[in-house]
This record gives C-alpha cells, structure tokens and sequence, in this order.
C-alpha cells in the first residue's frame, strides 16, 4: 500500500515552551532580529581580521554550518582596514567587535559591517563618543549591540556593587542604552555575559523586565567543550523557557564551527529552529543484546550533513525499542544478533546485525531523495510502500 508521510516534525506547528517576548525589531544586514524573527546562532572568528582571505574562509565554514551573523575581532587599525573587504565579500551579516577605542567604531560603520559591537565596560572616552556614533549608525542604517562582560565591568559599577552581580550587569548596558536613547536611537541589542549561567540568567530577566530591546544570550568563557555546552544549554533552556532571546553565542573553547552545531542543536531541540538530522538512541543497559553506542555513532558519521529533517532511531533491545522505532521516521529496534527496520512506523525488513548501519543508511539517503523529488514537485510528502 501507498501511503503520504510527512518527515521530521508533524505538518501542524511545533510546540514551544513559551511565546517570545516582544522586543523591538532590527536587521543585522539581511538578518532579522527580535521578537518577530527567528532566533538567529551567532559565532565569532579565531582568525587575525587582518587576513582577509583566512577569516573569509572560516567564515565560509561558519556559514556552512548553520551560522546566522559573525563577528569579528578589531583590536588593530590593520583589523580596521580589513573590515570593507570582509564585509563585503562575506556571505552572512558582519558585526564588529570593538574595544579600548571609539575610532574603529566609526572605522567599522564606514566600512559597512551589518552591525557593531561596544563594549561599555573598557572603552576610553565612550561616553563622550554616544553622540557621534549614534548619527553615524543612523546615517548608515547600522545597529550597535551594547555587550557587557563581567570580565570586564565599568569600574564604576564593580566600586558600586563591590563585583559582577546581575544587578551591576543589566545596570551597565541600561545606562549605555539610555545614552544612545537621548539622542533618539534604538536600533540596540544587549547582551550581559557572565561565565556563572545563574547570574548571566538574573541579568538577563532583570534586562527583560526592564527594556524591549532584543537580547543576545551568552555565557561567557563558558570553557572547554563538554562544560560549555552545559553551561550554554541550561542558562538558554532557562532563558528562552520564559520567551527571552533572540540571538545567541555559544562561547566555547573549541573551533567556532563547534559553537554553531552546538547552538543550532540546543534551538533545534526547543522547536526553535527547524529540525534537521536528530538521532534517537537509546542509552544502553543490561537489555541492550548489541553495541548501541558503536551502531548509534556509526549511523551518526553515515549520514553526516543530511539536511532533510529526519529523525532516525537507533534502539537496542525490545522493552522500548519498537516503540521508539514506530515513531521515528526511519529506525532500528534491535536484538538476538538481527534488527527490525522500520519507515515511518512499519517494519520494512529484518536484517543480520552487521547489516543494520548500512541498511539504515540506504534507507535515510532513499528517504531524503523521494523527499526533494516531492519538494521540487510542490508537496511536503514522501511515499512509502
């Protein structure tokens, strides 16, 4: 029999945790941002800005990967100079992230970044500065995020709060925010970083509480990989359960083409991005009659940058593993030495356990190719028998 499916999601709108909350709205270049637009994964490059054609390149990676908007580096006036070539060339909006001094501001502004960051906390003299700068990214049309880092606080507020508290951090990038507010410009972003996810989320509700406008998510020096995609996904989770975010940077301390899978993928799981490839497997117990790690990696690897939203399971033993199975788009409910695949909840086939990862791996690519043949003929389905 034939029959119609839909891949990934159900065809109805996914459930979310929580509505946005409303912000006001802004482009980042092609890029929308706020309330009305769709969380957007940001990422920084390791590369000296000064060589164009080596942060181009991981610029490119960064887009390949799944990468919103990038920022880069500008401590240098070499950094400076490089900024009209990348911005121009780059296939995703540019911002650039200035410290220390308020004339590469006016230098990335001109060189027509999509967008810049300040730093309110070690730039000299910007206070004086707002005013310039805000008719430059006026006439321009170029939005300022105005980042905080506990790192790197207003002396002011760490004499005042005695060190990075949440209150000391929403205070910092309010009054920043105020100043360019008296001269009448809103086109603000704001992020609070702090390397604690309980005080960043604090600074951030406070924010929420007390501004529109939209807010980066960041937990700075997050560290190492593993511990900072903990970090990273319980301080968004908590977050973005209340509807604040609207971009966000997980800062890891690893190839920033890792901070993208990692921020895609913690959207992804939320139903904030759409899903793309998701494994489901199970972790393993004295159930399990085969090597549900060695089979769940090595379908991972197989089906590396599949971009069709298929959920694939990969069980080990027969208490849930059907049940998985049945509700995936395609999966594997194995046991005694051979596994069950099943296509959209109906069992295809059984195969010999060393031929469960290359039949599960035929299945997905047949499964993604009826997918774009239905998708160029105008139908969201695919046809199984």
């Amino acid at each position: 029999m034939t029959e119609g499916i839909m891949l990934g999601m159900p065809g109805t709108p996914p459930p979310v945790l929580s509505e946005r909350r409303k912000t006001r709205q802004l482009m980042v270049g092609k890029v929308g941002v706020g309330s009305d637009y769709p969380i957007s994964v940001q990422s920084m490059t390791t590369t000296l800005t000064a060589d164009v054609n080596a942060t181009l390149q991981q610029i490119a990676e960064l887009t390949a990967a799944g990468c919103d908007i990038v920022r880069v580096a500008c401590p240098s006036q070499d950094d400076a100079d490089a900024l009209p070539a990348i911005a121009a060339k780059s296939q995703i909006p540019v911002i650039a992230d200035i410290h220390f001094q308020p004339r590469y501001v006016f230098a990335a502004i001109e060189a027509g970044c999509a967008a810049v960051r300040v730093n309110p906390g070690n730039i000299k003299k910007f206070d004086d500065k707002v005013k310039e700068i805000a008719a430059a990214a006026r006439d321009h049309g170029t939005p300022i995020r105005i980042g905080v880092n506990a790192g790197s606080l207003d002396p002011r507020l760490l004499k005042k709060y005695g060190k990075a508290t949440p209150e000391a951090l929403a205070e910092s990038a309010l009054w920043e925010a105020s100043l360019f507010a008296e001269h009448d410009f809103h086109d603000i972003k704001i992020s609070v970083k702090h390397n604690d996810p309980v005080v960043m989320v604090r600074a951030y509700e406070i924010l929420a509480e007390q501004c529109d406008y939209p807010l980066h998510l960041g937990v700075t020096e997050a560290g190492p990989a593993f511990q900072g995609t903990i970090k990273s996904a319980v301080a968004f989770g908590a977050l973005l359960r209340q509807g604040i975010g609207d971009t966000i940077r997980v800062s890891l301390s690893a190839p920033p083409v890792e901070e993208v899978k990692v921020g895609s993928q913690i959207l992804q799981s939320l139903n904030l991005r759409p899903r793309k490839l998701e494994i489901v497997s199970c972790p393993s117990c004295g159930r399990a009659q085969v090597d549900v790690y060695k089979l769940a990696d090595e379908v991972t690897a197989g089906l590396e940058g599949m971009e069709v939203p298929l959920r694939v399971a990969v069980m080990g033993c027969v208490v849930n593993g059907p049940g998985e199975a049945r509700e995936a788009d395609l999966g594997v409910a194995s046991g005694n030495g051979k596994g069950q695949i099943f296509v959209k909840g109906q069992v295809i086939k059984t195969v010999p356990e060393h031929q469960i990862v290359e039949t599960l791996i035929e299945e997905a690519m047949r499964i993604a190719e009826e997918a774009g043949e239905t998708a160029e003929a105008g139908t969201p389905t695919v046809t199984v028998g």
